[in-house]
């Protein structure tokens, strides 16, 4: 497969992903909305290009591990693993349900899940702790962790970020879900971050920054990373919060809300329509 094909492929999967994370959304009636599709394309990106993992071997020692440190996103998540075969339909189904075993925030129970969370300002600390055993253990996975704007208000990311350029973790990826929106306000409001790029380099980290809503460049991005540099890496993923959909993007009130159902029939059209457009165009 050409690259070219190979985008056209993974847009495609990416909006297939979106469309049933709205279904799961509405038919739970649960989830933070906003969130979960601002983190979707990277979501999606890592998952079905990068992430060196596999549903019938998930105990592998070489694995990729990923951390959701964002773990109110969790049903951008849930809908990735069940397209990479991680989990079944009929258990997404039960999504909201009694009894289920999909929590609102990662459990580790759950197949393809490394940690339980949900614990703002934990994921970073925690891939520090899996990159050292790494490195201890002498194995080449690499460890990649999403962390949400507002989370980086939290001190713990900060000791995370200096023990991860001390230690020289260079399989160490962490990931900036930056659409600017927290849950009460936007985040230079609530707890300004910028210069963010500046301050992380000045951690000893390689920065990148990048547009977290186009999965071309996204794609890019991640494969440029240098794994020997003796460096971590933070991206800088530019997003919108609530993308994909017109009348959720940049809406505070969509950090967690559940669409009516004139809303979803809305939104559904709207992720159908792109769905076709990419369609046509690799049948073409």
């Amino acid at each position: 497969m050409n690259e070219l094909d190979e985008l056209k492929q993974l847009e495609l999967k990416t909006e297939r992903a979106r469309l049933r994370l709205l279904d799961v959304i509405y038919n739970s009636k649960t989830g933070h909305t906003g969130g979960d599709l601002s983190s979707l394309n990277i979501l999606a990106t890592l998952y079905f290009n990068i992430l060196n993992i596999n549903p019938k071997n998930k105990e592998k020692k070489d694995r990729d591990r990923f951390i959701l440190s964002k773990g109110h996103s969790i049903e951008a998540l849930y809908s990735i693993l069940e397209a990479c075969g991680f989990i079944s339909t009929e258990q997404l189904n039960t999504y909201g349900s009694f009894n289920t075993l999909l929590t609102g925030h990662p459990s580790h129970k759950v197949p393809g899940i490394e940690i339980s969370g949900g614990s703002l300002g934990h994921g970073l600390s925690i891939g520090v702790g899996m990159a050292i055993g790494g490195k201890l253990n002498k194995l080449k996975f690499r460890t990649f962790v999403l962390m949400g704007d507002g989370e980086l208000g939290e001190g713990s990311i900060y000791e995370a970020a200096m023990a991860a350029s001390h230690y020289k973790l260079d399989h160490l990826v962490a990931i900036v879900d930056r659409n600017g929106l927290q849950i009460s306000n936007s985040t230079e409001k609530v707890m300004g971050l910028e210069p963010l790029k500046d301050r992380w380099e000045s951690l000893g980290w390689d920065v990148k920054e990048a547009n977290g809503d186009n999965t071309s460049g996204l794609l890019k991005t991640l494969k440029s990373i240098d794994y020997e540099n003796h460096k971590p890496t933070l991206i800088i993923a530019k997003t919108i919060k609530g993308y994909g959909v017109s009348f959720m993007e940049n809406q505070l009130s969509w950090h967690h809300g559940v669409p009516t159902e004139a809303q979803y029939i809305q939104a559904k059209k709207e992720i159908s329509e792109k769905i076709q457009k990419l369609e046509n165009t690799i049948t073409q």
